[in-house]
């Protein structure tokens, strides 16, 4: 790897380490100026002065809010997420799983959305201006017209209400067969899906038709080169560096955008975990699940930079 490319990997290493430790910064800053008192919120409406005092101070809440937040990050550095305030349970524990579940919905929902999303940008290219063209980008912009929970709703109505094909609420477990899993995260995996397909498909064609301006690929079409063979040799190849910082985004979105679509499904994710406990104001566990959502978002978009940087043909080979 040259010098140049080795200079702006780390660079954007540095730069997400730094994004993220700012980001920890707002988080922590954000849960502690939410209205409401956490001791009251536990303790309920009924407590007495003395035990919310007490409780204040076992959580540590009388403490300053600096001394609270290089203690949280010191645990964060360490693995120690912390524990639930609701429930007594070790939040890194009880996310494990979570995470898991989330990582298995957002891995399948990619599985489908990407290849699926190149594809129609390439025949959408293949035949621009045409009718196939015309009639894949407006299917694809009124998709982007229906927010998540309107899609979840309509995929319940459909598959799981009326054909009772596939079921409404997508219940997961440790040691459950593939084949039933699949069948449980369908429905949301398939909103997941809708969701990001329409935005990878327009940004695929809309990169690809930026390369066919290009001076060689002119030279090749004079060539006589079919139009297939143009895209597919010429154009697409060097339209692959905005595409990956495109599908990336739609990664990180799949895994960090997940929260309405796994409460519709009643799925077992991180997205579901939070509401739960942002409804407790359950401050420990937001702050975790809100800084491992940054880092998860950061991390795509490090790794989106990479291989943008890494695909550059002027910076692999410097004159």
């Amino acid at each position: 790897m040259s010098s140049p490319i080795v200079k702006l990997v780390a660079q954007r290493i540095a730069l997400g380490i730094l994004l993220l430790l700012a980001v920890s910064v707002l988080i922590f800053a954000g849960t502690q100026i939410l209205p409401g008192d956490v001791a009251q919120a536990i303790l309920g409406q009924s407590a007495t002065p003395e035990s919310l005092a007490n409780l204040r101070e076992q959580l540590g809440l009388n403490q300053p809010a600096y001394i609270r937040y290089f203690h949280w990050l010191g645990g964060v550095l360490t693995g120690d997420l912390g524990t639930a305030m609701s429930s007594g349970q070790d939040i890194a524990t009880s996310i494990k799983e979570r995470l898991w579940n989330t990582l298995f919905l957002a891995f399948w929902a990619a599985i489908v959305a990407i290849p699926l999303a190149i594809t129609l940008g390439l025949i959408a290219v293949r035949y621009r201006n045409g009718w196939v063209d015309k009639l894949i980008s407006g299917v694809a912009l009124a998709s982007t017209s229906f927010p998540e929970f309107f899609i979840g709703y309509l995929l319940v109505f459909y598959f799981a209400v009326q054909h009772q094909w596939f079921p409404a609420i997508s219940t997961v477990y440790d040691g459950m067969p593939l084949g039933e899993r699949l069948q449980a995260i369908a429905l949301p995996a398939a909103a997941l899906t809708l969701v990001v397909l329409a935005h990878m498909m327009r940004m695929t064609r809309a990169a690809i038709l930026n390369v066919m301006q290009s001076a060689y690929v002119e030279t090749a079409e004079l060539k006589g080169l079919s139009a297939a063979a143009v895209i597919r040799k010429h154009a697409f190849p060097n339209a692959i560096a905005p595409i990956i910082n495109v599908v990336m985004l739609n990664l990180a979105y799949l895994v960090v955008g997940v929260v309405v679509v796994e409460v519709i499904f009643v799925y077992p994710g991180m997205g579901q975990y939070l509401v739960d406990h942002v409804t407790k104001r359950d401050v420990p566990v937001v702050q975790a699940v809100g800084l491992i959502f940054a880092a998860v978002y950061i991390t795509l978009n490090i790794i989106a930079d990479i291989a943008a940087i890494a695909a550059n043909p002027r910076l692999r080979h410097p004159k």
